[in-house]
């Protein structure tokens, strides 16, 4: 069972390493992906289950070949058949998550690789960006039962809406949107985080981030907008692949995993007074003080009352009223100031 929930719940963060095309055609790469994204901190290791057919079809025509971007001059088939991970790496993939702690998940693209991946116990789903708006898919996903993360790549409001709709109408309402930007890499100016807060505001759901924008800045900044998911591309030094340029490290992996999880410790909760690790500094407030002798009957004056450190004395906020009244008894300079010191009838 997918820990996503508990780990939300549990106000955390929860951090899913992409494998994709990473493996560069090579299950022992696959393998070594798995283990050390589980030590670099990820709960969960994200594959793609899929072949070049179910997702196209091999046809050279113009409507099939890329231009510009990271695959320029590849035609759709042929990436696709390039970027696979093979059916049947995927229970050994999985075993291996398992054996290191980490969730695993993957992005069906049509049927079929649903029923594989239920039939090898995937405990949750993800929809890609691009098949967003593959409303029959994402019903067959969401009547499993199991929880549907949809990133929303290029998604206008409605087709946010027509897709949490779908999983709704399956009766499964563990889903969790993922803001995505989907440029490879992602440009800062076309991230748009602010649409965190708006998409959790909207829609009432856990909202989290793809990035796949350069380092871990970006995913920082998107925990502090609300951000609850994290999940980004990985990969091993010196291995070339199809989505090797936009993805990370796992020694940037570790670093992202770790300051994202502080950013959320310091995001915190909305809550006003002191801290518990402020409760010691309390004392050093300004207060009211004697700062020159006073006798009986004399008066409050600023020469003989200041705001001063510590917080022994009264607040601060009470100096204008007390200018211009008389002292109930002589007063030591250093002695902090209370209301049972002033007539304040005077």
């Amino acid at each position: 069972m997918s820990r996503i929930f508990d780990k939300i719940n549990a106000y955390g963060i929860y951090v899913i390493a992409e494998m994709s095309a990473n493996h560069g055609g090579s299950i022992e790469n696959a393998l070594e992906i798995v283990r050390q994204a589980a030590k670099s901190g990820a709960d969960c290791l994200k594959i793609q289950t899929y072949t070049a057919d179910s997702i196209t079809i091999d046809c050279s025509s113009e409507y099939f070949q890329i231009h510009g971007g990271l695959w320029d001059g590849y035609k759709l088939y042929d990436l696709y058949t390039d970027a696979e991970t093979p059916y049947s790496w995927h229970e050994q993939i999985k075993k291996e998550c398992e054996a290191c702690g980490m969730d695993f998940l993957s992005t069906p693209f049509d049927k079929n690789a649903v029923d594989f991946l239920e039939s090898i116990g995937c405990s949750a789903y993800k929809i890609a960006s691009f098949e967003l708006v593959d409303i029959p898919l994402i019903e067959y996903v969401a009547e499993k039962g199991k929880p549907v993360i949809i990133s929303c790549g290029m998604g206008e409001l409605c087709e946010i809406q027509d897709a949490i709709d779908a999983c709704y109408r399956m009766g499964n309402r563990q889903v969790i949107l993922l803001k995505c930007c989907s440029e490879y890499p992602a440009k800062w100016c076309d991230m748009n985080l602010a649409n965190i807060q708006d998409m959790i505001q909207r829609f009432g759901i856990p909202v989290g981030l793809s990035d796949h924008s350069p380092g871990g800045i970006a995913a920082i900044a998107g925990v502090a907008m609300g951000a609850v998911v994290i999940e980004k591309h990985v990969k091993l030094e010196g291995i070339e692949s199809a989505d090797s340029k936009f993805s990370m490290s796992m020694g940037e992996f570790a670093d992202m995993a770790r300051n994202v999880r502080i950013a959320k410790q310091a995001v915190g909760n909305v809550k006003y007074g002191h801290s518990t690790g402020e409760q010691g500094n309390l004392k050093f407030r300004r207060s009211l003080f004697v700062v020159n002798n006073i006798k009986k009957g004399e008066i409050f004056t600023s020469e003989n009352i200041r705001s001063i450190r510590p917080a022994a004395g009264l607040k601060p906020k009470y100096y204008k009223d007390i200018i211009g009244k008389r002292a109930l008894s002589d007063l030591e300079k250093g002695s902090p100031l209370s209301m049972d010191d002033i007539d304040m009838d005077s």
